[in-house]
């Protein structure tokens, strides 16, 4: 047996496919310490660590926004905000009170990216009293909703709101209702496991030691630490809440669902990388989104993502966290992880099993109807109507209907989202013999719109 086979014995296919991933990423980058985990609902965890241990606590930079982005939805589902709200209507600020908290979760205030000052070159950090004082000299560089623009202070102010609507600290808040609901090792403190940060130099193997640092007030949007198995459960809980928080003990599945939903895009002419709320949006193509975030601090990257789409297993979630500040070829990483899992082991195909039948009254809205020329098709499955295009993608997800009364039905995700489909039937057999779905008429038969 060779030596490849002797290390390779005993691992699936896929195991190996990603350790070999991380090996690449390691040397390529040249990282002192590198520590990943790979979380889906139907397997074991799988963790690779280089130069650490499974227990090696990373920096996770900007991914403490997505904790932060959560907690301030938990606010909005509990009553105590609106995202619509301007931030000035819940704190006192001295100044940009009137930008919504919207905005700030998706990085479409306009507000400047750092507190007022040199932060990052003298690395004084302002504690919240000085981050408030200061405000005034920080600036809106652009108009609300024109573009995306990230904003570390926007983030420092959604924590602070955070801790005022719920009576505490932002570090309180985020112990009491997310990491102790969902069993995570995530805090603001190093602990005694902490990884140290390094720079590498390019043209030698020295890697100097970064700075620790402290952010102070902009802890809500860069302070935490965490393992990777963690933060890999995390990842799936952002991609897939209903297998990772079955009841809802931290958010609602459909609150996730909005925190997903694209606002802005990164770059206008990729359309690769969008913004949800608090949350980044890979497009990976074939129906498949990578939720999640990336995070760089002084001698730390860190790359958290679930995935969601066509073949993707259940609670899907990887984490690379490493101490390097300069190895960027790491974020790509999560990524490449994320598609070899769907591509070599992917879910599993679920039989089909018969179901109950259709209710009487919707029988006769089953089959192909007309609407502006084209063909549509409603169906039953698991106990819903359903609807789509006849021409339809088979992977383009069907429209779903709920009764609100009688022969008035709404729809409730998919196509048309929201709006109404309103059923006509023929006054003496009692079949339904004309629909119009968000107001336009569907009918049995090709028709023109004067109804010919």
């Amino acid at each position: 047996m060779s030596e490849r086979q002797r290390v390779n014995h005993g691992l699936s296919a896929p195991l190996v496919q990603y350790r070999r991933l991380v090996q690449r990423a390691q040397v390529d980058g040249r990282v002192p310490a590198l520590s990943v985990a790979l979380h889906r609902a139907d397997r074991p965890l799988w963790t690779y660590q280089v130069g650490a241990q499974p227990r090696t606590r990373f920096r996770l930079g900007s991914v403490t926004k997505t904790f932060t982005a959560v907690l301030v939805l938990q606010c909005r589902d509990d009553g105590l905000l609106d995202l619509d709200d301007p931030i000035g209507r819940h704190l006192d600020l001295p100044r940009h009170g009137e930008l919504a908290v919207r905005r700030l979760l998706s990085h479409t205030s306009g507000l400047q990216r750092e507190p007022f000052g040199d932060m990052w070159d003298s690395l004084d950090v302002p504690d919240v009293d000085r981050l408030l004082g200061d405000l005034g000299r920080a600036e809106r560089v652009l108009p609300p909703a024109r573009r995306y623009h990230y904003s570390n202070l926007g983030y420092a102010l959604l924590g602070y709101l955070v801790g005022r609507l719920r009576g505490g600290t932002w570090d309180e808040v985020l112990a009491d209702r997310v990491v102790k609901p969902l069993g995570l090792a995530v805090g603001s403190d190093a602990g005694p496991d902490a990884a140290t940060g390094y720079l590498v130099e390019p043209y030698s193997d020295h890697a100097r030691p970064e700075p620790p640092l402290d952010m102070g007030a902009l802890a809500p949007a860069a302070q935490l630490w965490g393992t990777a198995a963690d933060l890999a459960r995390w990842g799936a809980f952002l991609a897939d809440p209903a297998k990772v928080d079955p009841d809802g003990a931290v958010l609602a599945p459909a609150t996730l669902d909005e925190m997903r939903w694209p606002l802005t895009m990164s770059d206008e002419t990729l359309w690769k990388v969008g913004f949800g709320l608090g949350l980044i949006l890979v497009n990976e193509g074939e129906r498949r989104i990578d939720v999640g975030h990336d995070g760089a601090m002084p001698g730390f990257l860190a790359g958290v993502y679930g995935r969601r789409g066509t073949g993707t297993p259940p609670a899907l979630g990887v984490a690379v966290l490493g101490a390097s500040g300069t190895a960027t070829g790491l974020l790509d990483l999560p990524h490449a992880l994320l598609a070899a899992a769907v591509e070599h082991d992917p879910a599993e195909i679920e039989p089909w099993r018969p179901g109950g039948p259709p209710p009487d009254h919707l029988r006769t809205v089953l089959g192909r109807w007309w609407s502006e020329g084209y063909e549509h098709v409603f169906f039953w499955r698991d106990g819903r109507l359903h609807a789509r295009m006849a021409d339809a993608p088979a992977d383009r997800p069907p429209a779903v209907f709920e009764e609100t009364g009688p022969d008035v039905l709404r729809t409730v995700c998919g196509r048309e989202a929201g709006e109404l489909l309103r059923l006509t039937r023929d006054p003496a057999g009692g079949e339904v013999v004309r629909m119009h779905w968000a107001t336009y008429r569907f009918t049995r038969g090709q028709e023109t719109f004067e109804g010919c």
